[in-house]
């Protein structure tokens, strides 16, 4: 399945129906058409990263309102624990999915349209009470943060993602301190530089325009 997925980052599944169920995997990721790969792929890559088993699948609460219902109601069956659901504009798979299930489900709104994500945004996190949707960022960040969202579900019970989690804090904080250092260091030597001395022309050009 790793391969598989290898190679889904640049030619993502065509429909649900064409992937092999990994019975390990505990996130799905959904999205509302294939062309939504490029930026649900970040989801994927940050699960890979945390040694999280995933599926993805295209469903479609619109096109295809029966099959996206009918996996719904069975994934908990099936052994997953969190679904992250991306969509733009209308942006409703991810409402469609929570009203079939009990298990977290986390919207990422795309930007498919002229309003730069906006519409899916509050599609997608304008719930109304007793149907709850976790609601991401729009666009990239969104479909990474998804990611760690769900491991840190599975982390409340799984020790190892847990751990995992707790280490790309550490690495995340030891980048944040190497930036401040790279900071630090320009900024003292500039201002331990020594002055620049004016070039031979710049003197002559002034002594040219003083004063008799």
């Amino acid at each position: 399945m790793k391969n598989a997925r290898r190679l889904e980052r640049t030619q993502p599944p065509s429909n649900a129906k064409t992937r092999t169920r990994d019975r390990s995997a505990e996130v799905a990721i959904l999205m509302g058409s294939d062309s939504d790969w490029s930026v649900m792929a970040g989801a994927a890559e940050r699960l890979d990263a945390l040694a999280i088993d995933y599926d993805v699948h295209v469903l479609s609460a619109h096109r295809a309102p029966d099959a996206t219902a009918a996996f719904a109601r069975e994934a908990r069956e099936h052994g997953y624990r969190v679904l992250i659901c991306g969509a733009g504009a209308a942006a409703h798979l991810a409402g469609t999915v929570a009203a079939q299930t009990t298990l977290p489900v986390l919207g990422v709104p795309l930007d498919a349209g002229g309003l730069g994500g906006l519409d899916a945004l509050l599609a997608t996190v304008q719930m109304p009470a007793g149907v709850p949707v976790g609601t991401l960022a729009v666009g990239r960040a969104g479909a990474e943060n998804a990611a760690i969202l769900a491991a840190q579900i599975l982390g409340v019970v799984d020790q190892q993602v847990a751990a995992r989690l707790d280490a790309l804090k550490r690495t995340m904080a030891r980048g944040v301190e190497e930036k401040n250092r790279r900071v630090q260091h320009e900024r003292e030597a500039r201002a331990g530089a020594p002055p620049v001395a004016p070039s031979s022309s710049s003197s002559a050009k002034a002594s040219a325009k003083r004063p008799l």
